[in-house]
């Protein structure tokens, strides 16, 4: 990563690792869901937090695969308050009962960081009968950042500290479709460009970010929303793409982060003082960055809300067994 070495504002940059900017930071007394958490980022990021002393709550998909990267950071970190809980977020059914599971056990909830994702998939359906990447990159999340509001405002309101929700989006947001949100064209494939899609994806995370901001400070409550890129990183994600991933085994040390460096915005936007207040805004390399003209698009971000607000109200809850 030496391409990657100069500081700014923050102090850190994007050779800072997640580590380093969590440094000296105690998160005892805090707890944090962290989706996504069975490889990647999202893996280095329940690490990192655990290590400052941060109850990490897992969601993942495959909680053989969860309860393994448990055993491995409890090995690192005998003291670690981690444990795994099944979410599938392209299932609104799963994104329900994952929250009504958290809710059963009392915890409270001061950090949430939606995090997980998939990338460049071919065109497919999600188990709503959504395209993929929109429905698990932003609905699930959506879904469930509003079923957890609730708890975050009480928390927020019972301990007097700051609430946290991190939306991980990615520069890609800038390269979405022309028209930035294909409304009308959500399950179209025809036209279906899989990067395109994924660049829908993380656009709609980042105007949700902003939109929930907006909302939050209206009705004067002290929780934050943010939108981070964590930069190009070697992760399962190119999975679908053999020619990217090649390219990136033969040049990724100089020009892409490892994960130390790809999970360093994210925990420092989930924990550090420097954040305290700051809310709406897109960060990269630990420090404010610009996002594009219709990630900054307020009307467009409204449109969204209500157009994923209409989209999950049409599928009925889960029975109750």
């Amino acid at each position: 990563m030496w391409l990657f070495s100069s500081k700014a504002p923050s102090g850190f940059s994007a050779s800072s690792t997640a580590e380093e900017v969590t440094e000296g930071i105690d998160g005892n007394g805090l707890t944090a869901i962290v989706t996504g958490v069975s490889s990647g980022i999202g893996t280095e990021t329940a690490r990192v937090l655990a290590l400052r002393g941060v109850h990490v709550v897992m969601a993942v998909r495959n909680m053989t695969a969860g309860g393994e990267v448990r055993e491995t950071i409890m090995k690192e970190n005998p003291y670690a308050k981690l444990h795994a809980m099944e979410l599938d977020l392209s299932s609104m059914d799963s994104v329900k009962k994952f929250a009504s599971d958290f809710k059963s056990t009392g915890l409270q909830l001061n950090i949430l960081i939606n995090n997980a994702g998939v990338m460049a998939t071919p065109f497919m359906f999600s188990k709503d009968n959504i395209e993929l990447q929109f429905a698990t990159n932003h609905i699930g999340h959506f879904l469930l950042t509003n079923l957890l509001l609730e708890n975050m405002k009480e928390t927020a309101q019972i301990t007097g500290k700051e609430g946290r929700i991190v939306n991980v989006s990615s520069r890609r947001h800038k390269f979405s479709y022309r028209e930035g949100i294909r409304f009308d064209k959500i399950n179209d494939q025809s036209g279906y460009n899989s990067l395109s899609a994924y660049g829908q994806s993380k656009l709609a995370n980042v105007l949700h970010a902003n939109e929930l901001a907006r909302r939050l400070k209206e009705d004067g409550l002290e929780i934050t929303a943010n939108s981070v890129h964590p930069g190009a990183i070697a992760t399962n994600l190119f999975r679908h793409h053999s020619f990217v991933s090649g390219l990136i085994n033969l040049l990724g040390k100089y020009v892409i982060k490892n994960v130390q460096q790809g999970a360093a915005t994210t925990c420092y936007v989930a924990l550090h003082p420097q954040v305290k207040g700051i809310s709406g805004q897109y960060f990269a390399d630990c420090n404010i960055a610009e996002a594009s003209s219709q990630a900054k698009d307020n009307n467009l971000a409204r449109k969204l809300w209500d157009f994923s607000l209409d989209l999950i109200h049409r599928y009925p809850p889960p029975q109750k067994l």
